[in-house]
This record gives structure tokens, sequence and C-alpha cells, in this order.
């Protein structure tokens, strides 16, 4: 039999293909998830039990959450990606990771075809399309879904036609949960004008007394939550348990999709906010002005290209280079303050602190240099604009 691996999540879609590709096409399926952060293991199971269900020769779920963060999410807190100032790129961060262990274990079990379930109109075709075709460009990509232009009810008539049953009713939201965040998407979504209500959410309001926690950073790093030390995996995953009672980090972010249309997605992200947040606020204490400025241009460039699923061009190792050694001296405490729906940057602490008192002080009297040297400075300093107004009058 034609050997195939199949990205599936357990959905309508997956679901569809792994019939639908075991049946007609005589496919060995076999099914693949890919965990970076949105399943439990009780979830996991019934996705395994209902691949098998499906005609799927195997299934296998791989834990790929540590790798997502080193691979990934790291660098997306060392550039303080935000796309358009709003989304900390929650799930879309996460396709490219999940391609590229989806084609590794393709190869792995030696199969000639990789399928996916995406249809013609989103993002997730073109990444994992991209990875597919650069990692493994021997490997044919089967998608029935974007192929065959099949709408919902089609699927759901052709599972039923052939014994599968499941309740497929959509639900009013569309939620898609990982490590650095939580995508929401329904009706109000696809207008340009209303707002999803507080119950969309996945987290809702629980804390209302005000918490101050500490973040501490090493080289760009969380390695401690209130000087409670753990890997940066287990910190966001404990900060996000904390702040998400706060209903913090909830938002509808407005963007280009990568093929040329305009999108609306509503998303939770309470850990990556605070977090990305906090660790500019400990950058604009630690580093000079210029470093700040290259990271704002180096980071919106490697977040776009993310996006854009162009994860695998050198030059994002080369961004990540950057990134990485921008971050020698940001190591210190942020304190923040959580409140419902909020939180507040309340300052720093750290041995690198480039606002050192002995030196002088904004607003304040200098201690480093004379009157008469501040005078001259600004004088040499104003020559360009004299010039130019004594030319152009």
């Amino acid at each position: 039999m034609k050997k195939l691996v199949l990205a599936y999540s357990g959905g309508l879609d997956t679901s569809y293909c792994a019939k639908y590709l075991s049946k007609e096409k005589g496919f060995e399926v076999h099914a693949v998830s890919v965990n970076t952060g949105g399943f439990s293991s009780e979830e996991i199971q019934v996705i395994k039990e209902k691949a098998l269900s499906l005609g799927a020769t195997s299934y296998t779920s791989i834990d790929s959450v540590q790798n997502f963060y080193d691979k990934v999410v790291k660098y997306l807190i060392f550039g303080n990606v935000l796309r358009n100032n709003t989304y900390p790129l929650s799930v879309s961060a996460e396709r490219i990771v999940q391609a590229v262990e989806i084609v590794t274990h393709a190869k792995k079990i030696g199969a000639s075809y990789i399928a996916h379930g995406s249809t013609g109109a989103g993002n997730d075709q073109v990444r994992f399309d991209m990875i597919f075709q650069t990692l493994a460009p021997e490997i044919e990509i089967i998608t029935p879904i974007r192929d065959n232009q099949l709408s919902r009810e089609m699927e759901i008539e052709y599972l039923k036609q052939n014994g599968i049953d499941y309740s497929w009713q959509k639900a009013k939201y569309s939620i898609n949960k990982g490590l650095w965040g939580t995508s929401v998407g329904g009706d109000e979504t696809l207008t340009s004008h209303l707002p999803l209500p507080d119950s969309a959410y996945p987290s809702q309001l629980e804390s209302k007394e005000p918490k101050q926690l500490k973040l501490t950073f090493n080289h760009g790093e969380l390695i401690a939550l209130d000087d409670e030390k753990g890997n940066p995996v287990a910190n966001i995953e404990k900060l996000e348990a904390i702040a998400s009672k706060y209903a913090i980090g909830r938002d509808i972010h407005v963007g280009d999709t990568i093929i040329g249309i305009k999108g609306r997605v509503g998303f939770e992200a309470a850990a990556a906010l605070i977090i990305i947040k906090a660790h500019h606020l400990l950058e604009k204490h630690t580093l000079s002005k210029w470093q700040q400025y290259q990271k704002e241009q180096q980071g919106n460039f490697y977040g776009m290209l993310l996006h854009e699923g162009n994860y695998l061009d050198e030059v994002m190792r080369n961004i990540e280079a950057f990134l990485t050694d921008t971050q020698k001296n940001v190591s210190g405490d942020v304190f923040v303050s959580l409140y419902p729906f909020q939180f507040r940057l309340d300052g720093i602490s750290s041995p690198h602190d480039l606002m050192n008192a002995s030196f002088g002080s904004y607003g304040e009297m200098n201690k480093g240099w004379t009157a008469e040297e501040a005078k001259g400075f600004i004088k040499i300093l104003s020559n360009p604009g004299k010039i130019a107004n004594h030319v152009n009058g």
C-alpha cells in the first residue's frame, strides 16, 4: 500500500481525510498529531481512538512543547514580537514546528505522501506546503479538502454514509490552544465591527484582588516567578494559569493573510503579553538606544517571515543569532501587578540598569559634565539645522 502521513487534529477536516484517503484512495494512513501545548493526555487518547476507528493504520502523538519554545517562542520573546503591535503569533507560530515534526516523521517511516486538511482560503496551507516542499521535495502533498473544494456539509454527509456519525455540530466559537496563547474565532470575527463577547474566551474572570508578581529574566529568558525557579516552559504555563484568571490578554488581531486578504481573529494570551511587555521594559533599562532600534526592526521582520511561512530561510538563523547576542545584559527582575482585565508594569531591578543615578539623573543636576560642556554639546548638535535654515531660508 501507498504509505501516507496525515497531519491529524481530530477535527472534521482531518477526520474526513483519514477515512477518504484510506477507503477511497487506498493509502496506508499514519495519523500524526503534534502537541505544542494544546492537548492534554486525555484529549490525545480520544484523538488516537478516533483516528484508528476512521481507518488509520497507526497514530502517533509527538510532544513538541519544549522544541516549540527552543526553536520559536524564545526568539519571539527576544524580539518582543507582536504582529501589527497586537498579536503574539500564538497559533500561527505553532504550525511551523508542527510541519517540521510531521515531515521528519514521514521520512522516519518511509512515507511517500503527506496529507493535511487545510482549505484553499487560509494561511496554514502555505505554511505546511512550504515546509514540506523545502524539507522533502520528493514527498507528494495530498490535500483533499482544498483540491475538491469540499464544504463542511459534504464532509459530514460522506462520513455518515460510511458509518461515522460523530457529533460534528459546529461549535459557536473555534478555539485553538497552545503554549503561546489561544486563538478564538466566531461569527463576530468575520465582521469588521463586532467584538467577541466575554463568554467566547476560554478563561473567565475568577480573580479580582490585585496581585503583584516578580518575573526574573536571565539573558532574556524567564527563569523564575516570585523567586521560584523553573524552566521557561513551566514558567510560561504557570504564569498563564495565574494571569488567565484575571481575564488578561484578550484582544482581536486584524491583519493581512499570506494569500492577500484581510482577516480578524480573537485571541487570549495572558502569559505571552505579560512576558513580552515585561521583557521589553527590562530591555529599555539595559540596552542602548541603537540596540533597541535595531531589535525593533529585526524583531518585526522575524515575526513577519515566521507568519508568512518562511521559517526555513537562512536569514531567520541570522536574525536569531543577532537577537540572542542582544540578550547578554537582559537580566533582572520585573515587577508586574495583575488586575481584572489588565496588568501594569511597576518597574525593574537589574545590575545592568543603565539608569545609574551616580552618573546623572534625567531632569536633575548632572554629575558627569559641566554647564559649559553641555552648552557646547548643544551648540554643535544644532549645526545641521542651522546650516539648512541658512541655506534654504
